[in-house]
């Protein structure tokens, strides 16, 4: 599934059919480890590796005084980390059976990461069991609609549950609300009459189909279309807004061309681009992606712009044209963690202050919560961007059998050496050695 802005793709969703992630799944899972040297626990959910629970995600503390939640439509908000509290061998024991729910997929070697921090998404509310609290999405600013809400839902709701307010109630009347909320905690209510009976590990609920989730998390009436190119499809997209969200307008389109619609939308040429190392600016210069588990690195060059002013006017001008091209990226590969952009060094402070507003204000376009560093005399910005799911490259890329994903081989050279070497140590221990190397 792919999101245009502009005609240019921004994002891409991927979900083989039998093959539906399992971020938002609630499971009853079985405690099978805890580690009190790192205060966390594994949990058996069902998965092919067992869940990872923090202390900080065991217990939730809501703060009486915050209003606010992060909420950007791609995984449950968290508990605040780093509170001081009961140690995880004081809240849970190995083989005892807990409800969590998994708030971020596996990656690489590490298993999927868990919350006992339930939450269930709707339209415009946000359900969460055992909590008594009611929070507003941080992205609606206006402080006497941030009240207005936060009574409505406080008046509405029942004992026992909290809400959060998401960005898409801004401006909405009360009975949009109030039908979001009993569609939440009739689902909710089916969960719950599951949980005594149920077998850990096993699942309790997932998450609406990737389409469909991503029209209730992300479609707003700034959006010209949407196109499909499946009749099934389509029906289903249909019926979703009629039941699900039937406030709301929308231009459906069934696509009939021959051309396969990726190659019509030029998304699949955006996605090979996307997939490249190197990415080439207009003016010529260009930025290099290197992704490891660790880290990912920007590097910026001025490659084949020279430019007609001098030498510091030209490395401000690419450095500002990769910041538009590298927060493109950062949202269409959905590259989380850290982050080291290696902007091209400049003399003046106020140039480096150019481009680190120009940045911030560049992400602002990005539903990801980021945390950026000022640019530092090396041309050095240090940011971390929130990882909802798995990177582009790890979407659709799996690691060379032959390089093991470093993306480097030994050289011809590397490895005659190698094989002379082994001859001279096997040598002295054949009798009447006759060796043929082919």
């Amino acid at each position: 599934m792919a999101l245009l802005e502009d005609g240019c793709l921004a994002e891409f969703y991927r979900e083989w059919e039998g093959g539906r992630g399992i971020v938002g799944n609630i499971c009853k899972g079985r405690v099978v480890r805890i580690l009190p040297g790192i205060q966390s626990a594994f949990v058996e959910i069902g998965e092919k590796r067992t869940g990872f629970l923090y202390v900080s995600d065991a217990h939730y503390l809501p703060d009486p005084d915050t209003s606010d939640f992060e909420e950007n439509g791609e995984e449950p908000p968290s508990p605040r980390r780093g509170q001081r509290g009961t140690p995880i061998e004081e809240i849970l024991t190995e083989g005892e059976e807990i409800l969590v729910q998994v708030a971020k997929a596996p990656l690489g070697s590490k298993g999927a990461r868990l919350t006992t921090h339930l939450t269930l998404p709707g339209r415009y509310l946000v359900l969460m069991p055992f909590v008594e609290h009611v929070g507003v999405s941080r992205r609606i600013e206006e402080e006497a609609e941030r009240r207005r809400l936060k009574e409505l839902v406080m008046a509405m709701k029942p004992e026992g549950v909290g809400f959060i307010v998401r960005t898409a109630a801004e401006n909405h009347p009360e009975a949009q609300f109030q039908r979001d909320m009993n569609y939440l905690l009739r689902r909710w209510r089916s969960i719950e009459r599951r949980i005594p009976t149920a077998t850990a590990p096993t699942t309790l609920y997932t998450d609406l189909p990737l389409r469909l989730r991503v029209l209730r998390d992300l479609f707003t009436p700034e959006f010209s279309r949407i196109v499909v190119d499946s009749e099934r499809v389509c029906h289903e997209i249909d019926d979703f807004f009629r039941d699900y969200m039937p406030d709301v307008s929308y231009h459906l389109e069934r696509y009939d061309r021959p051309e396969p619609i990726f190659e019509f939308f030029g998304i699949e040429r955006a996605l090979n681009r996307a997939l490249s190392r190197k990415i080439w600016l207009r003016s010529g210069g260009y930025i290099v992606i290197d992704q490891t588990e660790a880290l990912t690195t920007i590097d910026v060059n001025t490659g084949r712009f020279v430019g007609k002013q001098n030498f510091e006017e030209t490395v401000l001008r690419t450095n500002l044209e990769a910041v538009t091209e590298i927060v493109d990226q950062l949202r269409l590969r959905n590259i989380g963690g850290i982050i080291i952009v290696d902007f091209i060094d400049m003399d003046r402070e106020a140039n480096r202050n150019h481009v680190y507003r120009a940045l911030t204000e560049s992400l602002k376009r990005d539903r990801m919560k980021t945390n950026i560093l000022k640019i530092s005399e090396l041309g050095l910005i240090e940011m971390t961007r929130k990882r909802a799911r798995d990177s582009l490259l790890h979407t659709l890329c799996e690691p060379c059998p032959y390089c093991q994903g470093r993306g480097m081989v030994k050289s011809v050279s590397t490895v005659a050496h190698e094989l002379l070497r082994a001859l001279d140590r096997s040598l002295p221990t054949i009798p009447e050695p006759h060796v043929v190397v082919r």
